[in-house]
């Protein structure tokens, strides 16, 4: 019996005993109702109706009981059913598996016969394999043994041959020995021979030197020395005559030759003579638009004095203000500006920084073309796009009221012609020269002089070594090393130091002229200073009884150092001390 079986039994033995329970209770009920008279109490008929209210619901408990016997029994008769028919099939599931275990069996026998055949086939093989594997590893043996017999036998022979040699060489080296036992015999006979030779000779020398300082009455060491100062004077002076000559060929034909340079690059340069005015004057239809400019209660000219970062001068000039700024490209743009408002005569805060930005983007046209103008003049076509942003800031920068951008494209010729006479790199010298100030357009952004910054801006955007050198040593910050940084020094001066290149206020060159003078004056024995072609000579006149020629030259050397060391100038100055000496004579 299964277990499923097990549990259906159980259950239907408790809903047995469940129903024979209520059945007992109800026939003790039933018993006592009939059993008791019918009094005609309402407490009693209560009671009463609620327990005829129990029997029947005690009935309707009975017969829910039979259906769930019923149901049980269905159900106990259907597991039966299954029951057989799992015992049914768990035969036949056993005979199949008697039937398999029989098949298996059998092929195990079949596959363990084939197995033990195979296996006795394989061992076979193995061992026709392990004795034919074996044979060939006994002739390979055989073989190297027998060619190590072979190479044993080889070396016995080479080294009896070997022996041989060696015996023949041990008594070549004694028969050797034996002829160097002689040959040093021999020397050694020659070498005393030699030397009793050479005690002669020093005995015969010092006669002979004996003889010739009684004769002379002059030794040996006073003799030579008598002779070598005699050669060394003889040389020092042929020395002195040669190296005058050299130097007064080399600086007679090194001035000429350098003289003609410079003359013929300035010659052939033709440049402007005056310098573009750096104040910026904006001239107004009529003096009713100043108080357009200014606004009311000022707003426009604070707005643009704010936007454009450029002071606005407005005084009793008639129809004229004036621009001031330390940047020359800012100052550019705000007279742009102011002039664009002017013409359009709309001025108001918002319409002066829309006018700004049109003449900002104006300005940085016009710089970008002036560079590539000058680029285009002087030969320059590689060169890097912001090496051109740089050259165009300096259409508006000026120095000592020079253009600094014509003293660049000034300079490149200049180089040029002097490099062309030299027979140098044109090119180079030309790329240095021009890019010798590049330095200036920002020197108000980074710290430095203009040359060694010049030289790191150079550097950055991929200029050559020797371009850099140049820019850096143009005002001997850096000593020059190269002919192209001599070339770009003296083309810088040509140009800054040509009569009406450069302009000055006239406060500061008197100034300049007046400390000339003092500082010539102040040294002793001078009796005149003259300051001649705008301070580009001085002459001073000393006093002949206090100062001699050797003094004139002195006194000219230390007036051109503290002229170098205290004052800024362009160009050079010369400076020529006179020395009269007059004699008198009366014929009576």
């Amino acid at each position: 019996m299964s277990a499923f079986d097990v549990v259906i039994l159980t259950a239907v033995l408790v809903l047995t005993l469940v129903v024979l329970g209520a059945v007992v209770v109800g026939l003790r009920v039933v018993r006592g109702l009939l059993t008791r008279p019918a009094p005609e109490d309402p407490a009693y008929v209560a009671e009463k109706d609620r327990q005829e209210q129990s029997l029947a619901a005690l009935r309707t408990a009975a017969d829910e009981v039979n259906s769930t016997i019923d149901v049980a029994k269905s159900a106990a008769a259907a597991a039966r059913a299954e029951a057989a028919a799992a015992k049914a099939e768990a035969k036949a599931a056993r005979a199949e598996a008697r039937r398999v275990l029989d098949d298996a069996r059998a092929e195990a026998d079949t596959v363990l016969e084939r197995a033990h055949k195979q296996a006795e086939a394989d061992a076979e093989q193995l061992r026709a394999a392990a004795r034919r594997s074996g044979e060939r590893e006994v002739a390979v043996l055989a073989a190297t043994t027998r060619e190590q017999a072979a190479e044993v036998e080889r070396r016995a022979t080479r080294m009896d041959e070997r022996e041989r040699l060696h015996t023949e060489e041990v008594e070549r080296l004694a028969e050797r020995e034996r002829q160097l036992t002689a040959a040093t015999a021999a020397l050694a006979a020659r070498e005393a021979a030699l030397v009793e030779r050479e005690a002669e000779l020093a005995e015969a020398e010092n006669q002979r030197r004996r003889e010739l300082e009684r004769v002379a009455e002059l030794t040996a060491d006073a003799a030579r020395a008598e002779l070598v100062e005699a050669i060394e004077g003889q040389a020092k002076r042929e020395a002195a005559l040669l190296v005058r000559d050299i130097e007064s060929d080399a600086r007679s034909t090194a001035e000429q030759r350098a003289r003609h340079i410079v003359v013929d690059a300035i010659q052939r340069v033709a440049s402007e003579q005056t310098a573009e005015s750096v104040v910026s004057v904006l001239h107004l239809p009529g003096d009713e638009m100043k108080g357009r400019i200014i606004g009311r209660e000022g707003r426009n000219i604070r707005a643009f004095e704010s936007v454009t970062g450029v002071n606005l001068i407005i005084d009793d000039t008639p129809e004229a203000v004036l621009l001031s700024c330390f940047d020359p490209v800012r100052r550019e743009v705000g007279r742009l500006t102011l002039e664009k408002l002017v013409l359009d005569g709309r001025i108001h805060p918002h319409r002066i920084e829309e006018v700004h930005e049109l003449a900002r983007q104006e300005v940085d046209q016009l710089c970008h073309r002036a560079a590539e103008d000058a680029l285009v003049e002087v030969g320059i076509t590689e060169i890097h796009p912001e090496l051109v942003t740089l050259l165009g800031r300096l259409r508006y920068r000026t120095s000592y009221g020079q253009n600094v951008l014509k003293h660049l494209v000034e300079t490149a010729h200049i180089a040029g012609i002097m490099a062309a006479e030299l027979r140098l790199d044109v090119p180079l010298i030309k790329r240095s020269a021009f890019l010798h100030d590049i330095g200036k357009a920002l020197t108000h952004e980074v710290e430095g002089s203009h040359a060694i910054i010049g030289a790191d801006v150079a550097r950055k955007y991929g200029e050559s070594e020797d371009v850099v050198h140049a820019i850096e040593a143009h005002h001997n910050e850096v000593p020059p090393q190269t002919v192209e940084a001599v070339l770009t020094q003296a083309s810088d001066a040509c140009s800054g130091g040509r009569p009406g290149a450069r302009r000055e206020s006239l406060e500061a060159y008197v100034k300049r002229l007046e400390r000339i003078e003092e500082i010539a004056a102040g040294k002793l024995g001078v009796e005149k200073v003259f300051a001649m072609q705008a301070g580009r000579e001085i002459r001073v006149m000393v006093k002949p009884d206090d100062v001699d020629d050797i003094g004139a030259a002195v006194l000219a050397r230390d007036v051109a150092k503290q002229i170098e060391e205290e004052l800024t100038y362009p160009g050079q100055i010369r400076v020529t001390v006179v020395r009269e000496s007059r004699v008198t004579e009366i014929a009576r």
